[in-house]
């Protein structure tokens, strides 16, 4: 368990240095990179993916997080910090959950 609450905090930390990364050597502004990305079909995929990724994980979070105010301060901010912020979560709750499931992870 303590391996998978290290990896999802590293991969968040990782993804949070590719978007630091991004913004600072892209040479165009967010919008224009957004227009870019819309501009093809697997673009538009690609964002379908993400914000239903962000809708099933805000489920998951509803559904599991005890107190349903905190549920929102994780929910509502995912379309705009993303996955970083579902890493967070879930190197956060990893524990809870799995007592609250009676199991190990495999």
């Amino acid at each position: 368990m303590t391996l998978v609450r290290i990896l999802s905090l590293l991969g968040g930390l990782i993804l949070l240095a590719a978007i630091i990364w991004a913004a600072m050597t892209a040479g165009q502004s967010f919008n224009e990179a957004i227009a870019w990305l819309i501009s093809g079909p697997w673009g538009v995929v690609s964002l379908v993916d993400l914000y239903l990724g962000f809708f099933f994980i805000g489920v998951l979070i509803w559904l599991l997080e005890p107190s349903k105010p905190i549920a929102l301060l994780f929910i509502l901010p995912l379309p705009f910090l993303g996955n970083v912020w579902a890493a967070v979560w879930m190197a956060w709750r990893l524990a809870h959950v799995i007592r609250a499931r009676g199991t190990q992870p495999a």
